[in-house]
């Protein structure tokens, strides 16, 4: 077709859809009442949005044999997803038994039931084209089932076999311990991955339980029966959250999730609270010598949980300094103004059991490090020295708002939600929280944002983490000659690499950095 064809074809279209009145409006683009096309896209108006979230009272049910479940209806494909959430996790591994319950998730429906090998197992799955998963993180186990509405009964059939007789196939448990013996023996090749590591020891201290890695001799000493205890002693319905939504009737889909958790075959237990014994670490920069292109930075300073009191303040204000992409202060400086670094951003998270830590980080060639660490340092001191424009504050609050829809775009996003406020015990403290939260939102003034920055952003408290290759990093640049000893008030202490195998240092300790 030719450009007159086009042109000719594109004018009916539109002429016919003026007829059905289906065309654009001119005025309804432009929110003027002349009818002109504003000359800038920020001149454009429209309509407020009017968006309520859904409630969680009218998703959740009681079931009788212990778990909560949020149980959301959706026709629109005929699928259905099932997640159970399980309190448990790694904090729950023996002393020298790191990595059971890593070890225990990933196997409960990949080795087989009492009634089908994990072959066999596989196979079905396959046929019926479900996914069937299953794991245990820091804090919390899951398994999850996607399948075709038609095949839902034996679907469940599936989950409660796996749930309650799994096999633990003999070779499947010697398969994936080689699997994480050689993942091990790599733990030490990316940059990445070191950094965070550190970060954890950093922010929690050595002795948090979030830090007592798994190694060779805890993954070879774990055992069958080792497996075995695990799973009865933390999965049951107890223990459960459930979170479902698909093609189905809600009250047929109670009475299945019913059957599903009824006469459970053994008594676990509830496990005890998470420990929150974290230790923060003395202020200082923190030095590991890694042979790589780009030194990777991590600014740390101690955290929040997030029911604390200056949650919302927070979030605004992480997010005008380098929690809100290119419209925020750090990007703008290192990366925009500087070229310093492609990425650059801080984040501001709060804990749910323990307080996480405020971090600005960044990557930059080895030698430009310490002079883009100053700028991060500076635009934090900057936000504790006044009150953030009227422009950034308001760009700040609409992004939040207007995003928040977002939240629950799908049927899945509101049940796994609801099943995690109700998991991690927002619903019991706050059942309102969705309700209330563009409001808190709302309420958070720049004077908010200022006292918050003056209370957590304390540059004199901050560990900056810095891997990279020692040389080039600890060089002064011509242009810029500012040295990592002159960023905090504490020393440039240089940290050793851990041995992969036992996450020992490999240098038998810490040492000053020259």
């Amino acid at each position: 077709m030719n450009r007159t064809n086009i042109i000719a074809f594109l004018s009916a279209a539109l002429t016919a859809l003026s007829v059905m009145g289906l065309a654009p409006s001119t005025k309804a683009q432009s929110g003027s009442e002349t009818g002109a096309i504003p000359k800038r896209p920020e001149q454009l108006k429209f309509p407020p949005l009017v968006y309520e979230p859904p409630s969680p009272a009218k998703y959740r049910v009681a079931l009788k044999n212990g778990p909560i479940a949020y149980v959301v209806p959706d026709r629109e494909l005929p699928l259905v997803n099932i997640a159970i959430y399980v309190h448990a996790g790694s904090y729950l591994d023996p002393a020298g038994k790191e990595g059971l319950a890593d070890l225990t998730g990933y196997l409960l429906t990949r080795s087989g039931t009492k009634s089908k090998t994990a072959e066999e197992l596989e196979e079905r799955l396959a046929f019926l084209a479900a996914q069937l998963g299953s794991g245990v993180g820091e804090s919390q186990g899951s398994a999850s089932l996607n399948l075709l509405s038609k095949d839902l009964d034996e679907g469940l059939g599936i989950l409660r076999d796996v749930l309650t007789a799994p096999r633990f196939q003999d070779d499947k448990i010697e398969l994936r311990k080689q699997q994480v013996l050689q993942a091990m023996e790599q733990r030490n090749d990316d940059s990445e991955a070191i950094e965070g590591r550190e970060h954890g020891f950093l922010a929690f201290g050595e002795d948090f339980w979030a830090n007592h890695y798994s190694t060779a001799a805890s993954i070879k000493s774990i055992t069958h029966a080792d497996i075995e205890g695990f799973h009865q002693k933390w999965f049951h319905p107890g223990n459960f959250v459930v979170a479902v939504n698909g093609d189905f009737d809600r009250d047929e889909m109670v009475r299945k999730l019913e059957n599903l958790f009824a006469n459970w075959p053994f008594h676990g237990e509830k496990p005890p609270p998470i420990p929150t014994n974290t230790a923060f670490a003395k202020p200082g920069v923190y030095l590991l010598d890694k042979d790589v292109n780009q030194g990777r930075v991590s600014v740390l300073l101690p955290g929040i949980r997030r029911d604390n009191p200056d949650y919302f303040s927070i979030l605004v204000m992480n997010d005008i300094l380098g929690g809100g992409g290119f419209t925020s202060r750090i990007m703008s400086r290192v990366r925009s103004d500087e070229g310093l670094a492609y990425s650059a951003y801080s984040s501001f998270p709060g804990g749910v059991y323990y307080p996480l830590t405020f971090t600005a980080a960044f990557q930059s060639k080895s030698r430009t490090v310490a002079y883009a660490t100053s700028i991060v340092l500076k635009e934090m001191t900057k936000m504790t020295e006044g009150p953030p424009t009227e422009t950034e504050l308001n760009t700040s609050k609409r992004g939040f708002i207007d995003r928040f829809p977002h939240s629950f775009a799908t049927k899945g996003q509101v049940a796994n939600t609801f099943a995690q406020d109700e998991f991690t015990g927002r619903y019991a403290r706050d059942p309102e929280y969705w309700q209330k939260f563009r409001g808190r939102i709302e309420a958070v003034t720049a004077g908010d944002v200022e006292r918050v920055a003056k209370k957590y952003l304390t540059p004199d408290k901050a560990a900056i983490l810095v891997v990279g290759h020692k040389d080039d990093v600890l060089l002064k640049l011509p242009d810029h000659p500012v040295e990592l000893k002159e960023l905090t008030s504490g020393p440039v202490t240089e940290l050793p690499l851990r041995d992969p195998l036992t996450m020992k240092p490999m240098t038998g300790g810490e040492k000053a950095a020259k």
